[in-house]
């Protein structure tokens, strides 16, 4: 009797440490993924803060040559104050679009997703009831089953 129960406490212990070992290599793997995710989330992130700074100069500059080159052009018919005022209105719409483009591609991406949908579906799995097992398993004492592996390990 106490060779059997030798035995069942060395395969206990045999699969605990496979479980443990599993577990960590699956928080690895997470982190792998979230650090490659990340790279790859701030290379895009930086596109798109790139091209808002890419679009600030124009609005700058073509604020100031519109208003002087346009300016000149409507002063006989609005005067200077009217015709200022409609070049900069021109401008500030022209490059205000363009930083509401590039926000709106920055609001639109999705953070870290796939580490996000990997994560639910390891806990998912964790929270699932184990399955019944049928052939040799050795039943623990909240009612699950633990099966042996068919190499011994």
């Amino acid at each position: 009797m106490h060779v059997g129960s030798e035995q069942t406490e060395r395969g206990l212990a045999a699969l605990v440490g496979r479980m443990a070992e599993s577990f960590s290599r699956l928080v690895t793997q997470h982190l792998q993924l979230a650090r490659l995710e990340l790279t790859e989330d701030l290379k895009a992130t930086g596109m798109n803060v790139a091209l808002i700074v890419a679009f600030v100069p124009f609005i700058l500059v073509g604020y100031a040559f519109a208003c002087g080159a346009l300016a000149a052009v409507l002063a006989p018919r609005v005067g200077w104050a009217g015709a200022l005022g409609l070049v900069a209105l021109l401008n500030l719409a022209a490059g205000g679009g363009g930083v509401a483009w590039a926000l709106q591609r920055l609001k639109t991406r999705r953070m870290m997703d796939d580490t996000t949908d990997e994560l639910s579906r390891s806990m998912a799995a964790f929270a699932a009831p184990a399955p019944v097992a049928s052939g040799h398993a050795l039943q623990g004492g909240d009612g699950h089953l633990f099966k042996e592996p068919t190499n011994g390990r």
